[in-house]
């Protein structure tokens, strides 16, 4: 396996990036797209591509990248576009399910010379990585939709298109989400919500408006998914409460797909319960 030489970017944030863990920049023709990138110290055991979610970007990732790497793999989480540090088009029409998921196709094929990666898409991520899959199913070995749904709902971000797009900030969403620490100054916030404001301050409020709209599509395509004969994964927290439970295990049960519930977990389990989102999707990538 060669790897391909993506250039080194600063980090974004105040948080410290974890030891070997490489901040590069991938680009796209959208543009640079910015993603956390781990190799193993010994033989790799392939390829993982991480698509993060609604709000979130690579740094949802962070500490969970040095699990992946201990455990042999190979692994890239990217910021999509429009999120943080990543490459913002100034069109809405541009932040549409087709094109977020032709970034992944095309950042797939930069990875192990072109060979299928493991695919694992987060919350709005598993969407994007499902259309993905469907658009280009020889790129992946398989795909793990992680905390993630078959479809959308109508007006499921009715409120927070609402907020985003009478104030033209996102400020103004993290302000409304989090009232406790609304307006005050950077020192008084402890770490992790002093970088979700960060975050949210860099984020285009397109790519928030854009992904609300994918959300909130009642188009379900899991028949789709499983006529590519990928391998597939649900898994989810215990007590995730973004999608339905119940939806997703159906569609676990519609693709033939195996379903692993990660237990102390909500919707982050990468986060809330590392070690047991590790053993599953180790357990699962190694078997293909």
């Amino acid at each position: 396996m060669s790897l391909h030489a993506f250039p080194s970017v600063a980090a974004f944030g105040h948080q410290p990036t974890p030891d070997g863990v490489d901040v590069v920049g991938i680009d796209l023709p959208v543009g640079r797209l910015t993603a956390y990138r781990v190799v193993p110290f010994g033989p790799s055991k392939g390829t993982v591509l991480i698509v993060p979610g609604y709000t979130g970007s690579k740094e949802d990732w962070r500490t969970f990248m040095p699990l992946l790497r201990d455990a042999g793999w190979t692994a890239v989480a990217i910021s999509r576009r429009g999120q943080a540090d990543s490459a913002a088009p100034d069109d809405r029409a541009a932040y549409t399910l087709e094109q977020e998921a032709a970034d992944v196709v095309r950042v797939a094929a930069l990875l192990d010379d072109g060979a299928p990666v493991h695919l694992v898409g987060h919350s709005l991520g598993g969407v994007i990585v499902r259309a993905a899959a469907i658009a280009s199913p020889s790129s992946f070995r398989d795909v793990t939709l992680f905390c993630s749904g078959p479809h959308g709902w109508a007006n499921r971000k009715f409120a927070e298109k609402g907020i985003v797009a009478e104030t033209c900030s996102n400020r103004a969403l993290f302000d409304a989400q989090n009232p406790l620490w609304a307006g005050r100054p950077d020192e008084e916030l402890p770490d992790d919500p002093r970088f979700v404001r960060e975050r949210f301050d860099h984020t285009s409020v397109l790519s928030v408006l854009g992904g609300a709209a994918i959300l909130e599509d009642t188009a379900d395509d899991t028949a789709a998914l499983a006529s590519t004969g990928l391998p597939t994964l649900v898994a989810h927290g215990i007590w995730d409460g973004a999608w339905p439970i119940p939806w997703q295990h159906d569609m676990a049960t519609r693709l033939g797909a195996e379903y692993a519930v990660i237990p102390e977990s909500y919707h982050g389990p990468q986060v809330e319960n590392p070690l047991g989102t590790l053993a599953v999707f180790d357990t699962f990538m190694n078997a293909h």
